[in-house]
């Protein structure tokens, strides 16, 4: 009895375990290609791993900052511009004061008002 139970938590433990390995891994990559501005590898990675930019843009962050703060930060204008493009415009209005690259900028503002 007592080693089903710890086999039992064993594996919870790895699961929870490699589940934050898995997500952190995840933030990572999508950092790495928002950083060398490359859409195509984002949009590839996003579709292979079945996650759309609306729901990961709350709980990613990359040195501290959301995915576009940090696409404005590197003057990503193409990865800064699809996230744009994929948010709502309420978040978009939202995050529109912290962008600081004028390109996209000027793309959040015709999203916001569009």
């Amino acid at each position: 009895m007592k080693s089903i139970i710890a086999v039992i938590a064993f594996a919870t433990l790895s699961l929870t375990y490699t589940t934050q390995v898995e997500a952190s891994s995840i933030a990572q990559n999508l950092c790495d290609y928002v950083n060398v501005d490359n859409k195509s590898k984002l949009r590839s990675f996003l579709k292979s791993n079945k996650l759309k930019i609306r729901n990961v843009f709350d709980s990613v962050s990359c040195n501290g900052k959301n995915l576009l703060e940090f696409a404005a930060e590197k003057n990503s204008t193409a990865t800064g511009s699809m996230i744009i493009g994929k948010l709502s415009k309420k978040v978009v209005s939202s995050n529109l004061a912290t962008i600081a690259s004028s390109e996209l900028a000027v793309i959040a503002e015709q999203r916001v008002s569009s």
